[in-house]
C-alpha cells in the first residue's frame, strides 16, 4: 500500500506531475480504487498480462538508465531500484500466469501491437543521450510503481499469489533524488520530459485497458 508514499501528490515539482499525470488520475485506476471486485477475471488477465508486455522484460527502464546516468547521487538510488524492481517483474510474471490467457475483444484485436509500441518508445525513452531523460523516466516509474502497486496487490489476493513487500525506494527518496538532480534549468527540463514521457504511457496503457473491458460489457 502507499502509506508514507502516499504524500507524494500534495508536494510540489515533480510529485505535482505525478499527481497531476500519474496512473491514480487515470479514470479507470480510480474505477478500480473505488470497487475493485467489479474487475472480471478477463479484466484482471488484461491488467497483469499488458503491464508484463510493457515492463516485464529485461533490461527495462530503469536498468537501461542505469547505463546512461553517471551521477553520484543517483548511484544508490539506481541499485535499490534495479533490485526492487526485478523484484516487481518477478511478482508481476507469477500474476500474469495465475491470471490465465487474454482473448481478442474483436476481430482485428490490435491491443498487443499497441502495447508493444508502447514498449518501443520507452525503451527509446530510456536509452536517450539527452542528459537527465533516461534517470527522469525511471524515477517517474518507480514514483508511480508506488501507485500501481495498490492495484497488483488486490489481483494477487484475488489470484492467489503471494504479495510480498515492495523493495523500490520509497516516494520521497525518489522525489528527493529528482529535485537534487535538478540542477540546472536544462537538466530539469530533461527529467521532466522522461518523466512525462513515461506516465504519458502509463495513462494511454490504462486507457487501452479501460476500452477493452467496456468493449467486452457492451457484448
Amino acid at each position: 500500500m502507499l502509506g508514507q508514499n502516499a504524500q507524494l501528490v500534495t508536494q510540489p515539482g515533480f510529485a505535482g506531475q505525478v499527481g497531476t499525470y500519474g496512473s491514480d488520475t487515470a479514470p479507470y485506476v480510480q474505477l478500480i480504487a473505488e470497487d475493485f471486485s467489479t474487475l472480471s477475471g478477463a479484466d484482471v488477465a488484461d491488467i497483469v498480462h499488458f503491464l508484463c508486455v510493457l515492463h516485464g522484460r529485461h533490461p527495462g527502464v530503469i536498468d537501461h538508465a542505469a547505463t546512461k546516468t553517471v551521477d553520484d547521487a543517483a548511484r544508490e538510488w539506481l541499485i535499490q531500484a534495479t533490485d526492487g524492481f526485478a523484484a516487481e517483474r518477478s511478482f508481476l510474471t507469477k500474476l500474469t500466469v495465475a491470471a490465465g490467457p487474454i482473448s481478442g475483444v474483436s476481430l482485428d484485436d490490435q491491443s498487443n501491437a499497441a502495447v508493444l509500441g508502447q514498449r518501443k518508445a520507452l525503451e527509446m525513452l530510456s536509452q536517450s543521450d539527452r542528459s537527465g531523460c533516461a534517470i527522469g523516466a525511471a524515477i517517474a516509474l518507480v514514483a508511480d510503481w508506488h501507485h500501481i502497486r495498490n492495484i497488483l496487490e488486490q489481483i494477487a489476493l484475488r489470484v492467489g499469489v503471494e504479495a510480498r513487500s515492495s523493495i523500490l525506494p520509497s516516494a520521497e527518496k525518489t522525489s528527493d533524488l529528482n529535485s537534487l538532480l535538478a540542477e540546472t534549468p536544462a537538466l530539469e527540463r530533461a527529467l521532466n520530459f522522461g518523466a512525462e514521457q513515461l506516465l504519458n504511457q502509463h495513462r494511454g496503457l490504462w486507457q487501452l485497458l479501460e476500452a477493452r473491458r467496456n468493449m467486452r460489457l457492451s457484448r
